[in-house]
């Protein structure tokens, strides 16, 4: 509910008052229900599959730069964008090489897979004397932490989310991520990551029994101009995660790619 970037018409405010928060509640759960939209699309959801949760009172997730909005992308990384082709941006569909990393179940890579969105965006955190495990229910992302002061592995050696390493600041969990591949190439919303030159700090911090501080930090000199810092609030839930069976009974791939060639073959006889 709460969005990323800080809506234009709030401006400089980075807090929302009671009244606001009451009365936008409401109004961004109506904007953003999928009940209200056209049915277009075949198959789409309806707001009973979503998770939307409430709003905080913070007017945007990113709590810097100030102005709660993502800095600008640098000039390399904005041609690049333009050169993209996948399935979020355009009707491409040559072969399952043009889908985005989440249709085809891959990952959301990070900071993407800590970002909250629309459904099964929980969290498992189990705790060793030496390990921190966090797994993602979307997409069953399993991040392995070790706390034993290891260093960062070879730096040739490149994952999609990273070689995350842990250590204890007071009762903050401090997280360091380096190691990145370069195959996330969204840059905000779902699916979202950096360039190889990607680091990620996070910090967690227990409040209370069902509430964790959660923050991370994002830092690319290649992708944005400036590192980003995003605040998002954990609260317990009163049952485990879900198996995030991602591909099973998904015909959607197939099913699109099939339909390509088919308007291919149409587009063919008809030019004959």
């Amino acid at each position: 509910m709460t969005p990323l970037q800080r809506p234009t018409d709030l401006a400089d405010q980075e807090y929302l008052t009671e009244e606001e928060l009451a009365a936008r509640q409401d109004e961004v759960a109506e904007r953003s229900s999928l009940d209200n939209r056209p049915r277009t699309e075949t198959g789409a959801y309806n707001e009973f599959w979503m998770e939307r949760g409430s709003l905080n009172r913070r007017t945007s997730l990113v709590i810097d730069p100030p102005n709660g909005r993502l800095p600008a992308l640098t000039e390399p990384e904005q041609f690049r964008q333009t050169q993209r082709t996948d399935s979020y941006i355009q009707a491409r569909f040559d072969s399952w090489l043009d889908f985005n990393k989440l249709d085809r179940c891959i990952t959301r890579g990070l900071p993407g897979a800590m970002m909250p969105g629309f459904y099964n965006h929980n969290y498992q955190i189990v705790q060793s004397e030496d390990h921190v495990v966090i797994l993602v229910e979307m997409i069953h992302d399993a991040r392995i932490i070790p706390l034993d002061g290891r260093g960062a592995p070879d730096p040739q050696l490149r994952q999609w989310l990273g070689a995350s390493r842990g250590r204890w600041d007071g009762d903050t969990l401090v997280i360091e991520t380096t190691n990145f591949n370069d195959k996330i190439t969204g840059r905000g919303g779902t699916t979202f990551g950096g360039s190889e030159h990607l680091t990620v700090v996070e910090r967690i911090t227990r409040l209370s029994e069902d509430t964790i501080d959660y923050e991370i930090t994002v830092t690319d000199p290649t992708v944005w101009t400036e590192p980003f810092t995003v605040s998002t609030p954990m609260s317990a839930m009163d049952e485990g995660v879900w198996e995030y069976a991602c591909h099973e009974g998904n015909y959607a791939l197939p099913n699109i790619l099939s339909g390509a060639r088919a308007e291919e073959r149409e587009a063919a006889g008809q030019q004959q």
